[in-house]
């Protein structure tokens, strides 16, 4: 190894110990000098030295590298010891982080610079967020940490089980694929779905609608426009918490087809982009105007439930097999029915479907479309919910600023079609 280069690792130790060093001792700020076992400058010596173990493990073998490690944890977690018997604190965090800081500075040297470093990043992160941490955590229920914990179980002991092949006549449903889509889907729902439960309530409709569109927009509009029924004077602000709703679903449907299929997404971005920069700035407009901020926020399910996971396996799984039949009998065309019936729901089923199949048994040009359409039927379908359960003002408003971003998106998209 040259000397820049053994200079530019352990660079890369010092700083990782002092990133983590610098958060632990900002949080212990507050105590006296000489009464913490580790601040500031002993982290990044900690970091120091795991580079230099590393460096010198490279010519004495990597037994050196193990001895200094556990010289160096029974030293530090010793004086954490004896700080926790003074101050009557059990926490082990600091420990935990010190042999980290000392492992990922050996790391930094020995492995891959840019892996070490975003740990670091990673366990400064977690370090800070301590306390809104605690608090998301109180948050949540026992019924949603154990819906997680089985969906885990069920996916880590049933995929290995499940066939990786298709299992229909037309070649549509592999169900190892189906339970990995359900899974990827519950999970970016699940996101939502506690950012709502931590946030909604306080930050109010605006932060509730963007991450419930996260979950499902469908179910938001619904949830708005049943508020907006009963509070009038709340309509321009529900109205854009109902189109930012939609921002987020065409978000989601771009962030899942570039996450599975890569090259479906050059066909659908800049109208799907155009149309959602619509409807965002419709938003923006309306949030800016008058309104009630008091009215009530929505509830959702918790979408890592047993059960609505499997629903949401079998419109997946059923949305893949209407594909595929019908693209036999009718072809393009076909699959185009199918991606608006799927679309009246939400515009999750088809994108997977079409990621999976685009490129293959669907070319990428007619699963591309079949997304749009999706997207553009569930547009319209919030608007229709928004008008029936919310009212005319209400409903004008959503119409309004969907037709109108619709429509940019359609001619963003003409030459395609």
């Amino acid at each position: 190894m040259e000397q820049a280069e053994v200079l530019s690792r352990l660079g890369v130790s010092l700083a990782i110990g002092l990133l983590v060093g610098l958060e632990r001792g900002w949080s212990q700020r507050e105590e006296e000098d000489h009464q913490r076992a580790a601040g500031f400058r002993t982290f990044a010596l900690s970091g120091l030295l795991g580079g230099v173990a590393g460096l010198v493990s490279l010519s004495a073998g990597g037994v050196v590298l193990g001895l200094v490690f556990v010289a160096y944890a029974a030293a530090f977690a010793a004086f954490h010891w004896l700080e926790a018997t003074t101050d009557s604190n059990l926490s082990a965090t600091s420990v935990i982080a010190g042999l980290l800081t000392f492992l990922l500075g050996a790391l930094a040297v020995l492995g891959d610079v840019g892996v070490s470093a975003a740990a670091a990043v990673a366990a400064a992160t977690l370090l800070a967020f301590r306390e809104q941490m605690h608090r998301w955590v109180a948050n949540l229920t026992w019924a949603e940490i154990s819906s997680v914990l089985i969906l885990l179980a069920m996916t880590f002991l049933l995929l290995p089980l499940l066939p990786d092949r298709t299992i229909d006549p037309w070649k549509a449903i592999n169900p190892h694929e189906v339970w990995l889509l359900t899974i990827l889907i519950a999970g970016i729902s699940f996101v939502g779905y506690v950012a709502m439960k931590v946030f909604g309530n306080r930050m109010g409709i605006l932060l509730a609608a963007a991450v419930g569109g996260l979950a499902s927009s469908t179910a938001t509009t619904l949830a708005l426009s049943r508020v907006g029924r009963d509070h009038s004077k709340s309509s321009r602000l529900l109205a854009a918490g109902i189109l930012l709703a939609g921002v987020v679903m065409m978000a989601r449907v771009t962030g899942i087809a570039l996450l599975l299929n890569a090259p479906l997404v050059a066909g659908i971005i800049l109208p799907i982009a155009s149309a959602g920069a619509v409807l965002g700035l419709s938003a923006l407009l309306l949030a800016v105007g008058p309104s009630d901020p008091t009215s009530p926020l929505m509830t959702a399910s918790n979408p890592l439930a047993i059960g609505t996971a499997l629903k949401l396996g079998a419109v997946i799984g059923a949305v893949m097999l209407a594909v595929g039949y019908l693209r036999s009998v009718l072809g393009s065309a076909g699959v185009l029915i199918v991606a608006a019936i799927s679309g009246m729901v939400d515009a999750d089923a088809v994108t997977l479907s079409m990621a999976r199949l685009g490129g293959d048994a669907v070319d990428l040009q007619t699963a591309g479309q079949a997304i749009m359409v999706g997207v553009a039927v569930n547009t319209l379908v919030r608007a229709g919910i928004s008008l029936v359960l919310g009212g005319w003002r209400l409903g004008l408003m959503v119409a309004a600023g969907s037709l109108t971003a619709l429509a940019t998106g359609l001619v963003v998209a003409w030459p395609p079609f």
